[in-house]
């Protein structure tokens, strides 16, 4: 013994930090054993942190989800409709003590412009219903990716799908083809269908018939598609805008510059939109381009992110979001998420509530199947069906191989349950009342903060689990703070491009219209759908041609060719 070295060394642990004791004690514990914590090298902090940026960037799909399926009017109808004076200026209860004016019945005009005060107030309520039930269909399929498929994906209702759901199957305040309640019937039946496939794994034998290059470049495409999301008005900082001839161009205006755009005729001298069409969202930059205060204060946010990201700083996104959320809280400032106008008088009302607790009145269990006789209930659960499994299917593809899961097949560590788990939230959904659950795409950043477990879903599912009391702050992430980290990881997934084989057209010309149609056309399954087709019809004549050679319609070239045998330094040529 060295009598010199005086008292013996201390343990270990002594030397760690409460952290990586914490981390240590859970990496050994029975919880860290099941979610393979030491196996996927990670740590309990780095899934709680990256459980909870990947929340912070869905987290404004709790309002956005419900902003969107509300404009379909939800059950609201005409019965909910208050009569109305004859003169505007006078209110109903006063109108019955005069008898020179009259109270005049509502009729289906009621659900438009200028919307009754009545249904206003049925759709008010229908998107705090919406809010909570996007609340708890996540929730359940959080836990589902985390217990069972212990990945680190988080699961909502999808941008797309509701879009499609609210405005051409219900349409918009009802006037579509179906009731709200036959679109949920729809999306149930379809729900059931898609768990079935999945449960018995066809799911993912349909996903193994997508080509290579296809897969592979699928991730770049999603990251390219966040990156558009992130960079527009409605979802992000703002920097793009529309231009009626171009499509898009450079915008960044006030928002007091932005207005609609709408497809309108002429009828009679009189416009109207044209059926069908649908008003936009502020979208068209009238002047002052690249003069918005919040895109500013975006960019700021950006840089944070991306200076952390150089330096390699844990927690990178949460940083910027965090800062561009705080600041634009404050009220009477350029950049506030809170204008002075009765929107933004609304919402900071529902803000100073911090805590509110809503029960579903109206959207849970309100399912119907009355039209399910009819062509347009078939073709909108035909359309939710083949979305699914694209699009759903694609984006676990490519946040498994983007967090480095997938093997030489293409398959990946639980793959079934991850099948499973968003066929069931679908379901449940529907029986909520809202459209379809999908992965989220923005799972990619708290993959890049590290997540590779499905202790990071379950804590997505703990912060939604919170958001049933903070609803009033989490729908209050104004867009210009999500988009930055959405352009970031739209940075991060491009390098899965390098896997492709750009030297070979019949790989490169697939992957590259997969990659191109995914933001351009605004969705994951149009970019899969142009991608495999293409594939197919660039290989369409060798496969061809492989059959007639198989069957002898075609005989093989080396049948016809001479034998050359090399002997004792000079070759022969024989038959």
């Amino acid at each position: 013994m060295d009598m010199e070295s005086g008292a013996p060394p201390p343990p270990p642990n002594s030397t760690q930090s409460p952290i990586s004791r914490l981390n240590t004690y859970v990496a050994n514990s029975r919880v860290g054993r099941r979610f393979k914590i030491t196996e996927r090298n990670t740590t309990f902090t780095t899934e709680l942190r990256a459980g909870t940026t990947t929340f912070l960037t869905m987290a404004s799909i709790l309002a956005v989800n419900a902003s969107i399926l509300s404009d379909s009017g939800g059950t609201c109808s005409v019965s909910d409709c208050i009569p109305l004076c004859s003169d505007p200026s006078i209110s109903p209860s006063d109108c019955v003590n005069r008898p020179s004016l009259r109270l005049i019945p509502p009729d289906a005009s009621c659900k438009f412009s200028p919307v009754n005060p009545g249904y206003a107030a049925c759709l008010e309520k229908t998107r705090k219903d919406l809010i909570v039930a996007t609340v708890a269909a996540s929730l359940i399929g959080c836990v589902i990716m985390g217990v069972l498929a212990n990945l680190p994906l988080g699961l909502a209702p999808g941008m797309g799908t509701n879009a499609y759901f609210a405005y051409t199957v219900v349409g918009f305040h009802g006037s579509g083809n179906i009731t709200y309640q036959s679109a949920l019937a729809a999306i149930f039946i379809e729900g059931l269908i898609f768990l079935f496939i999945s449960a018995v794994g066809f799911r993912a034998k349909l996903a193994k018939l997508v080509p290579e290059p296809v897969r592979i470049s699928s991730s770049a495409g999603i990251g390219l598609f966040l990156a558009f999301i992130g960079l527009q008005n409605n979802q992000g900082v703002g920097l793009i805008g529309y231009s009626s001839s171009t499509l898009v161009t450079l915008g960044g205006c006030p928002s007091s510059a932005r207005t609609a755009v709408a497809p309108v005729m002429t009828v009679n001298g009189t416009l109207s939109l044209i059926p069908g069409g649908t008003v936009s969202g502020d979208v068209l930059c009238l002047h002052g381009r690249m003069g918005s205060p919040t895109l500013w204060l975006g960019v700021v946010g950006f840089f944070i992110i991306a200076y952390c990201l150089v330096k390699n700083v844990k927690g990178a996104m949460i940083y910027g979001i965090i800062f561009v959320t705080g600041v634009s809280w404050f009220r009477n400032t350029r950049v506030t998420a809170f204008p002075n106008t009765p929107a933004g008088d609304s919402a900071y009302k529902y803000f100073k509530k911090v805590v509110d607790i809503h029960k579903i009145e109206s959207t849970a269990g309100a399912l119907s199947f009355k039209s399910i006789g009819k062509p347009h209930f078939w073709e909108a659960l035909a359309t939710f069906l083949y979305v699914d499994i694209l699009d759903t299917t694609g984006t676990l593809y490519s946040m498994a191989r983007f967090a480095g899961f997938t093997v030489a097949n293409g398959d990946f560590e639980g793959q079934y349950f991850a099948f499973m788990s968003d066929a069931s939230a679908i379901v449940v959904g529907s029986l909520l009342g809202t459209s379809p659950v999908t992965a989220f795409i923005e799972s990619s950043t708290g993959i890049r903060e590290g997540g590779r477990t499905g202790l990071t879903a379950l804590t997505v599912a703990g912060y939604f689990m919170l958001a049933f009391f903070f609803t009033p702050l989490l729908a209050s992430i104004p867009s210009w703070a999500v988009g930055p980290p959405l352009v970031l990881v739209g940075v991060l997934m491009m390098r899965a491009v390098v896997e492709v084989e750009w030297g070979d057209m019949r790989q490169a010309i697939p992957a590259f219209m997969t990659v191109i149609l995914m933001p351009m056309t605004y969705s994951i399954a149009y970019g899969l759908i142009g991608g495999i087709g293409t594939y197919i019809v660039l290989h369409l004549w060798d496969w061809i041609e492989e059959l007639l050679r198989k069957y002898g319609v075609i005989k093989n070239n080396d049948e016809n060719l001479g034998l050359v045998v090399v002997d004792d330094g000079g070759a022969k040529e024989g038959a």
